[in-house]
């Protein structure tokens, strides 16, 4: 199918001249085009088919070059991206200067914000419908007084090539919020629904409910959309209901407070919206979201009604392509695929063989719970991510996924390690930062024995800087009672988790988003805050914390065969710090250079300059090597390994730059003295 409607449309406002046909038509391109892009590289997928009608319907029923979208999450902004004059670039979805597989404001003024991470839209949305409100006010008030408003209006997205007009504009600037059903469990979720019903804000909510997160979606509320979804039954009856429950007589005594109860239950019992409507929006719905003509009546009788709104949409993931509806989860980001049937029936994943970190540490942990009946395990909703299907199986009372809830998770790991078990919460490293004063407050502060595998630590390549996992050391090692280790490679992984769960009190270990590494030796055993030295050296000595041991170690023999004399240590500890080893070092080798994939803010290089300080040294020797203080872009983690110098050739480079920098220091400081 050629793209002959989807390449006319330059804004959302080119939507407006399409027929019905038309727009069904534009459907079907979209989805063949996510198949196409799909087909050269990994992407977000299964989620992205699933909302084509959905973003269709809300941008032919709002003008968002006025109005306000906000998608919760944003893997699912690809058909949005589509109709808001990005469809030129998209096959450069997902790669190094090309389009990012989130929203992303500096792409276009039609994203407000880059989000990443699930459960922010409402808060966001509320935000921006406050905010508008109050600055609307004061122009006003401004333009009655005569004066001139001195604030600047936010930028209008652009409708080149417009064909057709945009929906009429009204004076009030709509704010819509939508959100997945599996993001709705996070607990900023009913903070901002409670604010919001409280605050009785014009918000439109819309909650996209395909019965997945990433993985299947779990807990209470899970049930409780469940009853919302006898679909059929109450649409057919939504109007006699209410026409019944109007005709209730209202009367004195117990037979009121009988009646009311009887109101609220058989709305509660039809609906499964009782909890909404309870936290002060009205409840709509569900209805079918991949039918365009009904969600586009719903959406316009909704979009001028007061208050706060709920509108339950039913969507399924992978919609219009049979495996990715059949096969949800292994479709939310497959490998690259290739159609080996008629049209969209038979896709085959292109499966890599090679093993990568998250293999190692969820075998590793599998390991640990056959032999230790107090070791259990959660995850936030990353069940798949974390490969701990074999033991969610075969554990299934000692494994946990709390959905997307990781403050909870931490908080529920303090528990079970306060009554004598052995938690490991495995989070991703960017998601356990929605925990820290769990983790602080619940855990260190409490000193319990709780361990953090943290996956996806470093940079994540394609999904850019709302997940790349940088961050983690710095914030981890603020805390008192804390041990912060990460593996050199392959051969450190089940000793460090085996160390932390022996240890009386809270570790974390971190490892990348990438194919394990080996660098071939006997390991020195793992003891706490002890390096693991690999080869001393007079010149130049290379610190590796974490994974990127094997970059140095291959520098080191380059560096060697220039006639340096290299050492290599394997960190292992970012605190507490090995300060005998690392210590000599910085007193003993010309040059120290600390590597990690991390942020140079806090990092470990800045714990080993604190030490170094704090014990009266030099340390103009010391260079540090890792994440600069910006948020890195999307790209595969090798070229940003690459453009940050953090591969064998940056970390040559910067060693060859430092020592000739000191050279020139000692021959110019060896000139000053001859002159005297």
């Amino acid at each position: 199918m050629t793209a002959s409607l989807l390449s006319t449309i330059h804004s959302p406002a080119d939507l407006q001249s399409l027929g019905d046909i038309q727009l069904l038509q534009l459907a079907e391109e979209m989805r063949e085009e996510l198949l196409r892009v799909l087909s050269i590289r990994p992407a977000h997928f299964a989620s992205n088919l699933g909302v084509i009608e959905l973003c269709l319907a809300l941008h032919l029923t709002f003008d968002f070059s006025h109005d306000r979208l906000i998608w919760d999450t944003g893997h699912q902004i690809y058909p949005h991206k589509l109709i808001t004059g990005r469809y030129d670039r998209f096959e450069t979805m997902r790669t190094k200067g090309g389009l990012m597989g989130y929203p992303n404001p500096h792409e276009s003024p039609y994203d407000l914000f880059m989000t990443g991470h699930a459960g922010c839209s409402i808060s966001c949305a509320l935000g921006l419908k406050v905010g508008d409100e109050l600055l609307a006010k004061a122009r006003r008030s401004e333009a009655r007084e005569g004066e001139a408003w001195e604030g600047e209006a936010p930028a209008e997205p652009s409708t080149r090539g417009s064909a057709g007009a945009s929906p009429s504009r009204s004076p009030e600037r709509h704010s819509v919020a939508v959100i997945g059903d599996g993001a709705l469990p996070s607990g900023i979720v009913f903070e901002a629904l409670n604010n919001t019903g409280g605050l009785n804000k014009n918000l439109l909510v819309i909650l996209n409910d395909n019965e997945m997160s990433i993985c299947p979606r779990v807990g209470a509320l899970a049930r409780c959309l469940d009853r919302a979804r006898l679909t059929n039954f109450y649409q057919g009856s939504k109007r006699h209901l209410y026409n019944l429950l109007s005709k209730i007589p209202v009367v004195g005594g117990q037979m009121s407070a009988l009646l009311d109860q009887l109101r609220d239950s058989m709305k509660a019992f039809f609906t499964g919206g009782m909890l909404f409507e309870e936290l002060g929006f009205r409840y709509f719905g569900p209805i079918d979201g991949h039918d365009l003509p009904t969600l586009r009546r719903w959406l316009r009788d909704l979009k001028n009604q007061q208050g706060p709104i709920l509108l339950h949409v039913l969507t399924r993931k992978g919609q219009g392509v049979p495996d990715a509806s059949k096969d949800p989860v292994t479709f939310h980001t497959p490998p690259v695929i290739e159609r080996v049937g008629e049209g969209r029936a038979i896709l085959s994943l292109k499966k890599g063989g090679s093993k990568a970190y998250t293999d190692a540490a969820s075998g590793a942990i599998y390991k640990v719970m056959e032999e230790d009946k107090r070791v259990a395990v959660m995850t936030a909703a990353m069940c798949q991510g974390n490969k701990l299907e074999k033991v969610r199986s075969d554990f299934p009372d000692r494994f946990f996924d709390t959905g997307i809830c990781e403050s909870h998770a931490v908080a529920f790991a303090a528990g079970l390690a306060k009554a004598g078990m052995r938690p490991i919460a495995d989070i991703y490293s960017t998601f356990l930062q929605r925990s820290f004063d769990q983790i602080f407050q619940e855990v260190a502060l409490q000193g319990l024995p709780v361990t953090f595998c943290l996956d996806r630590a470093g940079l994540t390549g394609p999904d850019g800087p709302t997940h790349h996992g940088v961050f983690d050391t710095t914030y981890l090692r603020l805390f008192p009672n804390f041990v912060v280790m990460a593996p050199g490679d392959e051969l450190d992984m089940a000793p460090m988790l085996r160390f932390a769960l022996s240890h009386n009190g809270p570790a974390s270990m971190r490892y990348p988003k990438a194919n394990l590494e080996r660098v071939e030796r006997q390991p020195a055993p793992l003891e706490l805050g002890q390096a693991e030295v690999l080869e001393w050296g007079d010149d130049v000595c290379l610190v590796a914390y974490g994974t990127l041991l094997s970059n140095c170690f291959k520098a080191a023999d380059r560096l060697r065969g220039e006639g340096l004399s290299v050492g290599v240590i394997n960190a292992r500890f970012a605190k507490p710090i090995d300060r005998t080893t690392l210590l000599k070092a910085v007193d003993q080798v010309s040059l120290v250079v600390t590597v990690e994939e991390g942020t140079l803010e806090g990092g470990f290089g800045s714990a080993l300059l604190e030490a170094a300080n704090a014990a009266g040294l030099d340390t103009r020797n010391i260079v540090r090597l890792g994440v600069p203080d910006r948020f890195v872009e999307h790209a595969e983690r090798g070229e940003l390994l690459a453009d940050l110098g953090l591969d064998v050739n940056g970390i040559c480079t910067a060693v060859r730059r430092a020592l000739g920098r000191s050279r020139e220091n000692a021959e110019a400081e060896a000139c000053g003295n001859s002159r005297r």
